[in-house]
């Protein structure tokens, strides 16, 4: 574990020479796909234009129904670069991963990347030279483009991005004051022997394994952000985020868990527990009071959201948060909704939140 230090944000040195492409690098982007078929050629051409690193992509088809395995056999056919594998039955997410980070990927830097996002231009030519030039770290990650129409993309810009970089320690103290997860998931190169050290994702941790996973790293290696754009993420309806995992309350419950099981296997944080469970419960006592302004109670799951709180801390019943939510309970939902009593508060905290968002945006915190 190194020590911790201030933000250090640096250049990348750029030598504007060809390299031979043997003595590159190597990149293996695991590309797991499950009825994203449609998907898949944007995603594998967004992985081979990829310049400055010799890089190999594994598509694992996890027993798809749709055209996924057409798609994929004609790209491994058509790329050298480019194998393509299919289960024979589903077999879920996180086996699925773990088969391409563990068991296949032999590189010296290693992405996970889903069928239905994208690698921005030079993405992995930023976040490669930035660890060939500090072995101390074990990721980079940077900025990542939330888009639904593929055309509203920007076109690359030709410049060097800076980065900040971090201890492992400091990265995860701040993760556990924050209490959320800074990291979308395909921005993220991982150092190879960094990722086969520490293992890959929890079964446990089905929704926040990637949360998990990068405390894991950054407690055995250090951690970069380049300020530019790494990755491009896909909203649509069917990701996990717009189904399954939708609901704040189901959010906080699985960000939560990550933060335990983490906690749980590096007792050198654990006196940190006590502020990441007082950041999530106040978290959840915000939500109910939002769910009273818009008088969204039922929806919202407020007993759920109130108990998970208490659970999580309990002194968090005397927090600003839980004396809004009484105070909101008095009124009642159609009352506050109605009237807006509350409006000045949830612009302050609205605002709050805008910063944070700019800061992350900026730094990676």
């Amino acid at each position: 574990m190194t020590k911790s230090t201030n933000v250090r944000t640096v250049a990348i040195e750029t030598s504007g020479k060809p390299n031979d492409l043997q003595t590159l690098p190597t990149v293996d982007v695991v590309i797991p796909c499950y009825n994203y078929g449609k998907f898949l050629n944007s995603c594998v051409k967004s992985v081979l234009t990829q310049p400055g690193v010799r890089v190999k992509a594994m598509i694992i088809d996890d027993a798809s129904t749709d055209d996924t395995a057409v798609t994929g056999q004609e790209l491994a056919a058509r790329y050298e670069a480019v194998q393509f594998r299919r289960h024979s039955t589903n077999k879920g997410h996180i086996a699925t991963y773990n088969e391409g980070l563990l068991e296949w990927s032999t590189g010296d830097y290693v992405v996970l990347l889903s069928a239905d996002d994208m690698l921005a231009p030079g993405a992995l030519n930023h976040a490669v030279r930035i660890m060939e030039a500090d072995k101390s770290l074990g990721m980079v990650y940077g900025r990542t483009i939330h888009f639904q129409n593929q055309n509203e993309l920007p076109r690359a810009i030709e410049t060097v991005p800076r980065f900040d970089k971090f201890t492992g320690c400091d990265w995860i103290k701040r993760r556990l004051h924050a209490g959320y997860n800074v990291i979308t998931s395909p921005e993220v190169v991982v150092r190879g022997s960094i990722q086969r050290t520490v293992g890959g994702y929890r079964a446990e941790l089905p929704h926040s394994g990637d949360l998990e996973m990068w405390l894991r790293i950054a407690a055995v290696s250090n951690v970069a952000y380049v300020r530019g754009v790494q990755a491009y993420y896909r909203v649509h309806a069917r990701s996990m985020q717009r189904t399954i995992y939708k609901s704040s309350f189901v959010d906080l419950v699985h960000r939560k868990a990550a933060f335990d099981y983490f906690l749980e296997h590096h007792p050198t944080f654990q006196q940190w527990r006590r502020t990441v469970n007082l950041t999530l419960a106040r978290e959840a006592l915000w939500d109910a009071c939002r769910a009273y302004d818009h008088n969204r109670i039922e929806s919202s799951r407020i007993e759920e959201l109130v108990q998970f709180a208490l659970d999580s801390s309990p002194e968090s019943q005397s927090s600003s948060e839980y004396s809004a939510l009484r105070r909101r309970h008095l009124l009642g939902a159609a009352l506050c909704n109605r009237t807006q009593i509350f409006i000045v508060p949830a612009a302050i905290r609205w605002m709050s939140q805008k910063l944070k968002k700019n800061r992350m945006l900026q730094h990676g915190l």
